[in-house]
This record gives C-alpha cells, sequence and structure tokens, in this order.
C-alpha cells in the first residue's frame, strides 16, 4: 500500500536529531513485534486521502495519537519510552522514509550508505560507522525505495535495476538492485547541504588558509577559468559553491548539473538540470545538451557542477570562445590526472583530434587546476593549486603554486603537514593586475623567504 512521502524541508530546524543516539537505535524484538502489529492495525483504521491534505504536524499528531490509542487497547507491555520510541518509527513508516528517518534528520550526516536491509553506515565528519538501524527485510528496503523513485516519476524493478532520483530536500540518490546487486538493495544517499559555507568555514576547518583564499578570490573575479579536482566526497562542489559566491553580482551565469545542487546567492543566475530518459528510453537531456544550450544564452559565465562525459569537449570550446571565468569539477586523483580525464572524455565524443591539438586547446582553455582531497582523519583539504603554463612538445606544462606538505599523524590519527606557497609566481598574478586585481608578491612566497 502507498503512503504519502511529505516535504521533510517543513520539518523545524529545531527539530533536526542532531545525532541523538536515542533516535537512531534499532528497535528491540519486543519493540519491533508491536511496531508491526500497530503500523497493520492503522494502515486499516487511517484515511491516507485525508492524511495526505493535512500539514506535516498535523498529520504526526494524529497519526501518534492513534497509534496510542491502540497500543493502550492492546495493552501492549511497553514502558512510556518505549511507546514514544515505538510511535515514533510508526510515524516515520507513514510519513517518510521508515529507518532512514532519524538519519536523515542529523545535519551531521553527509552520506547513508545502505547496503542491504540488514546494514546502514553513514558518513560524518568524513568518516564512516556502521549504524544500529536495520529494515524488516528486503521487502522494507524496497517499499522505502520505490516510495522515493515513485515520488520523482521513476521505476525500478529487474528491467530497469538502476536508477538515480532526488529527495526533496535535494539530497542526491542512487538505487541497485538484484540481479545487478548481489546481496540485496542497495542505495545510497548523497546529502544535500541546507547551511551554506562561506571560504571563512573552509579556512577554521584546515581546508584552505588565508593567503589561499585571497589568491582563490582573486582568480574568481579575474575571470581565469578553474577546474576543482578530486576524489568522490572531497568537497568539489561545497568548494565550488563558496568559489561562485565570488562571481561579481552584476554577472550572468549559467548553472549545469546532473543533480542540482548548487546554491548560488547572485541575481542573475540560470539554473539548468539534465533529464534522464523515460520508462520508454525517450526524452533525455544531457549535460552536452544544456552546455551547447547555454551558449545560446548570452552566459557572461557558465559553470558545470561536474564534468563526467562529451560536454567536456564543449566546456573547453566554450572556455576558448570568450566565456571566461567558467567554472567545472572533475573526478581525479591529481591534477595531472584531471587533465589525462578530460582527454579521455573528449574522446567519448567520438569526434577525432590529434593529440597536440587537444592538448593545446586544454592548455588554452583551462588556466588553474584546484586539487581536494580527503585524508584518512576524515578532513577535506586543498592539497595542489596549479597554474597551466602552455605546451612544451607535446606536454601541457603545469607550475605548482601552493601545496600542501605532510609531516605525519599525531596520536588521536590527525594528519599534520602545512600547506605553503611553492615560491612560483604564478602569470596570472600579472594578468589579474591589469584588471586591478592586486596579489601581493608575499603571497606567493615560501615560508622561509617570509622570515
Amino acid at each position: 500500500m502507498s503512503t504519502p512521502l511529505k516535504d521533510r524541508q517543513a520539518v523545524p530546524a529545531a527539530k533536526a536529531n542532531q545525532g541523538d543516539p536515542e533516535r537512531v537505535r534499532q528497535l528491540s524484538p519486543t519493540e519491533r513485534e508491536w511496531k508491526q502489529r500497530i503500523y497493520e492495525r492503522l494502515l486499516k483504521v487511517l484515511d491516507l486521502s485525508l492524511l495526505g491534505s493535512l500539514g506535516e504536524e498535523d498529520a504526526r499528531t494524529q497519526i501518534r495519537e492513534i497509534a496510542n490509542r491502540l497500543l493502550v487497547e492492546e495493552s501492549a507491555p511497553l514502558s512510556l519510552v518505549q511507546r514514544q520510541f515505538v510511535t515514533r518509527r510508526i510515524e516515520d513508516e507513514v510519513m517518510g522514509l521508515g529507518p532512514l528517518e532519524p538519519l536523515l534528520e542529523d545535519p551531521t550526516i553527509s552520506d547513508i550508505l545502505v547496503n542491504g536491509y540488514n546494514q546502514v553506515y553513514i558518513e560524518r565528519f568524513g568518516k564512516l560507522e556502521l549504524t544500529e538501524l536495520r529494515f524488516n527485510d528486503d521487502a522494507h528496503l524496497m517499499n522505502i525505495i520505490d516510495r522515493i523513485v515513485s515520488a520523482v516519476g521513476r521505476r525500478v524493478d529487474e528491467s530497469s535495476p538502476m536508477v538515480d532520483a532526488r529527495l526533496k530536500d535535494g539530497s542526491r540518490v542512487n538505487v541497485i538492485i538484484p540481479p545487478l546487486a548481489l546481496d540485496g538493495p542497495m542505495l545510497s544517499i548523497r546529502r544535500f547541504r541546507v547551511e551554506l559555507l562561506g571560504i571563512e568555514d573552509l579556512i577554521r576547518l584546515g581546508t584552505i588558509d588565508e593567503p589561499l583564499a585571497r589568491v582563490l578570490n582573486g582568480i574568481v573575479r579575474g575571470r581565469l577559468n578553474v577546474v576543482i579536482s578530486g576524489g568522490t566526497g572531497t568537497g568539489k562542489t561545497t568548494l565550488l559553491n563558496i568559489l561562485s559566491s565570488f562571481v561579481p553580482l552584476n554577472e550572468r551565469v549559467v548553472t549545469i548539473e546532473d543533480s542540482a545542487e548548487l546554491q548560488l546567492q547572485q541575481p542573475h543566475v540560470v539554473r539548468l538540470e539534465t533529464r534522464p530518459p523515460n520508462i520508454e528510453g525517450k526524452g533525455a537531456v544531457t549535460q552536452r545538451d544544456l552546455v551547447r544550450n547555454s551558449l545560446r544564452m548570452r552566459p557572461d559565465r557558465i559553470i558545470v557542477g561536474e564534468v563526467r562525459g562529451g560536454e567536456a569537449l564543449d566546456m573547453l570550446q566554450a572556455m576558448n570562445t570568450g566565456h571566461d571565468g567558467s567554472l567545472t569539477t572533475v573526478h581525479a586523483n591529481s591534477p595531472r590526472d584531471a587533465l589525462s580525464r578530460i582527454e579521455t572524455m573528449v574522446s567519448m565524443t567520438g569526434v577525432t583530434f590529434p593529440m597536440r591539438a587537444l592538448r593545446a586547446q586544454m592548455a588554452s582553455a583551462i588556466n588553474v587546476i584546484v586539487h581536494l582531497t580527503r585524508d584518512e582523519d576524515g578532513r577535506r583539504r586543498v592539497n595542489s593549486l596549479q597554474e597551466i603554463n602552455g605546451m612544451e612538445g607535446d606536454v601541457i606544462t603545469m607550475s605548482e603554486i601552493f601545496t600542501f606538505e605532510r609531516t605525519g599523524v599525531d596520536e588521536g590519527g590527525n594528519v599534520l603537514g602545512q600547506r605553503k606557497a611553492t615560491g612560483v609566481m604564478p602569470t596570472f598574478q600579472r594578468r589579474l593586475a591589469r584588471r586591478g586585481i592586486d596579489l601581493p608578491v608575499e603571497l606567493f612566497s615560501p615560508p622561509s623567504a617570509k622570515h
């Protein structure tokens, strides 16, 4: 039986779980038995169509009252605390995503990873944790998955066993089920961050430092083309969001994403999002389609959330034809690897380029690569900032301007090290100076030269 899935943004921030261990504990066998019994009885007496017309709080209040009445009628051998816990889980089952609701309320969780019905991991502060939460069985997990994908007009079954979707709060969802997933349905949720981080937050967290922040600000205001590279979960989208805040307010910005995550604060922003194929496999709109279309929209800047395929070629051409100041991200293990990945993505278009000509176009289009890492202590760091210099033979030349020099690990497992300028003076410093953006030479001096 389908049940209504409400917009969780309606839940007041004050009610956020904040990592309450009681909220995320597993039901005891007795609690599980009574939760299932009362849930089944409640579905028989509850008018779901009427419930769907109520607000979030009113609907939960009605469910709570009925569930408590049924527990009293059944003389359930549960304490008051247990009854409240079971009732809340019943609310979650009817109104939301069942066992996942406590996790979705916790703002400290960045990823929720369900590996079959009996194993739920979360990522918090960059580290994975196994939770106590479980689903009843694969059928219970599939019911929650169906609720997620049907809310966005998708379906998941043996003929379509992989689905990307999005929750109403913007969180990204990936589902893969048997026969492709051998151990049962798999569900991955990348949480959407409601609160906006600023450059000061990244400095406080150690992702960047003051000198690098000043340089990044100048790079964006000076309309250099920037590629942010890094592995999964290193904070590429977060950094892209923050860099975009440096874009002047009088510019027209077009953003292109697979799943809308960017939260630009400028007044003149056009947000475009790809569209997957429908059930018949038709009607897909790719990032490449959107990048091409954006060139006809008179953008001052184009921001592509992440280049993954053939749109890399259109992005390079846009960067080379007057759309300075473009920003994008790419999955890569190093700045050099980012260039190799872009080469590979261009080859996916089927357009044949002499390798040297392609690399020359890349060297002309991209000005700066900012590379992020996530170390074993869970912290995200800008590990390297490199400037693209040009070509030497068939090789794109790069200069490292800032680097993070790792020195060890302390007793608490925290990575020790120092981010420092390498002493290389970037050529873009003079270019930015001509635009009236002053980046003092001292910013690029190594620590030894400052004493």
